[in-house]
């Protein structure tokens, strides 16, 4: 970091007056604290069937064991904590792995350049971030298309834009016009300038983990970042049960610098676990046991999320299917296990198999987001944007998802039963026969008591059409260019900017471009 860097911080703040004054001036924008929720978690599970899952995760973890593949330092770990190691394979004692599981937070705060983006992780709470991974995008006006580092950019900027979404996220899509080995650099300066909500580091090399807490520091400064946790990076696991030595060995870099890692088991159901719930959620308990002990064995304390990523698969096609009712049971009793275990949960988003933006698109993540909801889900990682089984970022989806999240935020808060909102006093005013349009209670609630969109089309149909019978995809693709014409990049000092640039150009002109 340059002296300059260090100078305006130690002086001014890790802001800068400047950046301070430019805050002041610019366009706000409006976004929603996390979600806290107000409503009891939906448990589908009695006692005897947690008990019985536990043990049968604690048998597969002792008799079978897990893979920590390419990993001696790994398999050197395990062997000290008491496992039996043979080759790449670790069976765990029975009752190690819960054990080590205990001091992992349950909860955690994780820190955004913008203080007011905080985002507390575990507990009650609910933080929503978009979509994850895929290649390609998707818009109205270009089609389906392998994604670019420009449209990454425009995501970045759209999650910034949107009210409900509470993090910046990852990998939103994959800049395929930017080498493999740089673009990791380019994604963590968008979502470190063109927002100020939190963000995800990258997984995909252990160096790339690396670079993601150097570039960190940049922004937060160093003391900051060995002090405080500001990044929450997705860590999967190769289910069934396997642990390869690039994820973890990211999760290790992350667990030693005090970082977050998301331990989640990648399972389509029938494929890559069994095809019934109960055997499915005992293999996502064995595997996040490990994953989350892992993370303790490296460093004691390091925050870390269980996760559950959850669909069939569909046995004509071979093709994964979303918003089905086996994965909701999967996700609610994982979410049982999870709060059992005393640690934060990661599940669900707008899942979506279809093709397009569409009916089938809208009941899939419909199902996929409530679902998550009442599961008691802490972390919703692609809760805007994701359709065609997670390789198409949509551009109209991802505001149409956005704009539903609104929905879980006013389901969240439950039931209002003030004195005001009982309304006794309307009732007593309007009495049989009259109604309640200009009544005082009414007059003074009306602008708060119900949720509305900003996007769907409530207009009468001679309205609707004279403005050219707009459908849902139309309205999405005029509000993703509003959103990018409204948008007004976040204030930054001007000499962490500069850094971060300087780090990135830097970290690309030390090694030759490849694209495998």
């Amino acid at each position: 970091m340059s002296e300059e860097v260090e100078r305006r911080r130690a002086g001014r703040g890790a802001g800068g007056g400047a950046a301070r004054r430019a805050e002041r001036t610019a366009v706000r924008i409006e976004c929603a604290k996390f979600i806290e929720r107000n409503i009891p978690n939906l448990e589908i599970l009695n006692e005897e069937a947690l008990e019985l899952i536990e043990r049968n995760a604690e048998t597969v973890l002792e008799e079978i064991g897990v893979n920590f593949v390419e990993n001696p330092g790994a398999l050197a770990l395990w062997k000290a904590a008491g496992a039996d190691v043979k080759g790449e394979r670790v069976r765990i004692p029975r009752g190690l792995a819960r054990q080590l599981c205990k001091t992992a937070p349950s909860s955690y705060v994780q820190h955004a350049r913008n203080p007011e983006r905080n985002v507390t992780i575990g507990g009650k709470g609910l933080v929503l971030a978009p979509v994850y991974g895929p290649p390609f995008v998707r818009d109205a006006e270009g089609g389906r298309r392998y994604a670019t580092l420009a449209d990454f950019q425009k995501f970045v900027k759209l999650g910034y834009m949107s009210k409900w979404l509470h993090h910046s996220g990852g990998t939103v899509c994959e800049p395929t016009d930017v080498p493999v080995n740089k673009r990791h650099l380019d994604m963590l300066l968008a979502h470190m300038t063109l927002s100020d909500k939190p963000f995800m580091g990258s997984v995909t090399e252990p160096g790339r983990a690396a670079d993601s807490v150097e570039m960190s520091k940049i922004l937060f400064g160093e003391d900051f970042v060995d002090q405080n946790t500001v990044m929450t990076s997705l860590v999967n696991i190769n289910s069934p049960m396997t642990f390869d030595g690039i994820m973890m060995g990211a999760l290790e870099v992350y667990a030693k610098a005090n970082q977050a890692c998301i331990v989640s088991p990648f399972i389509v159901g029938g494929a890559m676990a069994p095809v019934s719930v109960a055997g499915t959620l005992t293999q996502v308990l064995a595997e996040t046991l490990a994953g989350v002990a892992y993370s303790q064995l490296v460093r004691q304390g390091a925050p870390v999320i269980m996760g559950a990523f959850v669909t069939s698969i569909d046995m004509n096609s071979g093709a994964p299917t979303f918003g089905t009712p086996e994965a909701s049971l999967i996700t609610y009793g994982a979410g049982q296990l999870a709060r059992r275990l005393n640690l934060p949960y990661r599940s669900a988003g707008a899942f979506a198999g279809s093709k397009l933006p569409d009916a089938q698109a809208a009941y899939e993540s419909a199902n996929s987001l409530n679902m998550g909801l009442l599961a008691g889900v802490n972390f919703m990682l692609h809760a805007c944007g994701w359709i065609e089984g997670g390789l198409v970022s949509s551009f109209e989806k991802f505001v149409m998802d956005a704009d539903q999240l609104g929905v879980l935020h006013r389901l969240a808060q439950g039931v209002d039963i003030s004195e005001d909102a009982q309304a006794m006093d309307a009732i007593r005013e309007v009495g049989p026969g009259g109604h309640y349009l200009g009544c005082a209670h009414t007059q003074a609630n009306f602008k708060q008591a119900f949720w509305r969109t900003e996007l769907f089309d409530y207009k009468p149909f001679e309205t609707w059409d004279e403005e050219g019978a707009r459908d849902t995809v139309v309205l999405a693709a005029n509000r993703v260019k509003k959103l990018l014409d409204d948008y007004r990049k976040p204030a930054i000092d001007a000499g962490i900017e500069e850094a971060l640039n300087d780090y990135v150009a830097r970290k690309k002109a030390s090694m030759p471009d490849a694209f495998m």
